[in-house]
């Protein structure tokens, strides 16, 4: 511990502090305190000037700001590593930004959050270019890192209903049954982003209108509708509230400690939910706002009204959706279509030397496999006939 502390104060050994930095700047989220040991106190200034920035100007979300403030402390390390500090954006060039990439790709980061990285630094240097700190963007010219094609995961309909009917066997502690049921029919039958369904209060759900206020990414706010399950278990849980929740606290849904449930217990919820309903795999929250994407489109539904439900900017971020759809109709369609087996059965029979007999092709559609489960065009109904769903 004292070496280090005395190579710190020695200053000039540049080839060994580079060696230490790079690490340290790489592999971890930095706080404010841990990049002001590794760099100046006017990059710490630029920093915080432009956070303030991205709210106030921009009004970014403070997931957000935040997610970009980390980057940029790294981004700052990283500079310090090579001798260069953020203090003064102008001395930093294109080939400062593209060595940060690449030494990100070296510790292995996901292409997605390289992404977003080079769009804090982009960020960073739009605010100084109009701060007049520098005379040119020069992230802006630095391309993007191929993204690798993400198909999210989705639940077919009885595994999204084994999942919302988990809890009812083994309602052993009524308070959080009652809390994790009204969250995970919230997350499926609205589409919400599990940050927008812990970011609700109570006065955003309007319950005698069918809908729920959210605030959305980059402040951008919607009503979305409520499903009939929803709504029911939306006023089981308003009614169990009170019982948990501390004096003067307005979130929708409270943890243990009667403040606002914080996303990484949300995640535990919904695994417990998960394994409860027997499915195996890593399961986030977000496979039920996928779930409820991909459904909506298999009964027939536009693309743009899913865009509106799913509180997304661009019309091609709802697209991912439509490739998991049209595996599961092209699925249906060579199940099911007598124009489609016939040619698959004649390929068969060719293999095997067998010529196809007369009326082949019509019996061939017939003794198919059905396929798995057929996707409902009307409103799903639980197991029962207890309650109808809105797809």
């Amino acid at each position: 511990m004292s070496g280090r502390r005395a190579d710190a104060r020695c200053g000039p050994r540049r080839g060994r502090r580079e060696e230490r930095l790079a690490p340290a700047g790489m592999g971890q989220a930095l706080s404010r305190e841990a990049v002001g040991r590794e760099v100046g106190r006017q990059a710490l200034a630029l920093l915080e000037a432009h956070e303030s920035w991205l709210e106030m100007q921009r009004g970014l979300s403070a997931a957000t700001v935040r997610a970009y403030g980390a980057d940029l402390r790294q981004f700052a390390v990283f500079l310090a590593g090579r001798g260069r500090d953020l203090g003064q954006p102008d001395d930093i060039d294109r080939r400062d930004v593209q060595a940060f990439l690449a030494e990100l790709f070296r510790q292995g980061e996901a292409k997605s959050s390289m992404s977003r990285k080079l769009a804090a630094v982009r960020s960073f240097f739009q605010y100084a270019l109009r701060a007049r700190l520098v005379r040119e963007n020069v992230a802006k010219s630095v391309r993007n890192p191929r993204q690798e094609i993400y198909q999210p995961r989705v639940l077919n309909v009885d595994e999204v209903f084994a999942v919302l009917d988990a809890e009812e066997k083994t309602a052993s502690d009524p308070l959080r049954h009652s809390r994790d049921r009204a969250l995970a029919e919230l997350l499926y039958g609205s589409g919400l982003r599990i940050s927008e369904a812990l970011g609700l209060d109570v006065d955003d759900v309007q319950a005698a209108a069918g809908v729920v206020r959210v605030m959305g990414k980059g402040g951008r706010e919607r009503m979305a509708p409520l499903s009939d399950t929803c709504l029911s278990a939306l006023r089981d849980w308003l009614a169990d509230r009170a019982l948990l929740a501390a004096n003067g606290e307005h979130a929708l849904f409270v943890g243990v400690r009667g403040r606002r449930l914080q996303r990484r217990e949300a995640a535990r919820i919904m695994e417990r939910l998960a394994g409860l309903a027997g499915l195996s795999g890593r399961f986030s929250p977000h496979a039920l706002r996928h779930s409820f994407a991909t459904h909506l489109l298999d009964a027939g539904a536009d693309l743009r009204s899913v865009q509106e439900l799913l509180g997304h900017k661009r019309l091609t971020t709802t697209q991912r959706y439509t490739q998991v759809s049209l595996e599961h109709l092209l699925h249906v369609y060579d199940a099911a279509h007598p124009k489609a087996q016939p040619a698959k059965h004649a390929a068969g029979s060719e293999e095997h030397g067998e010529a196809a007999a007369p009326g082949a092709e019509e019996s061939a559609a017939g003794e198919d496999k059905a396929p798995e489960r057929a996707v409902p065009l009307a409103p799903a109904k639980r197991s029962g006939g207890k309650r109808g769903r809105a797809s």
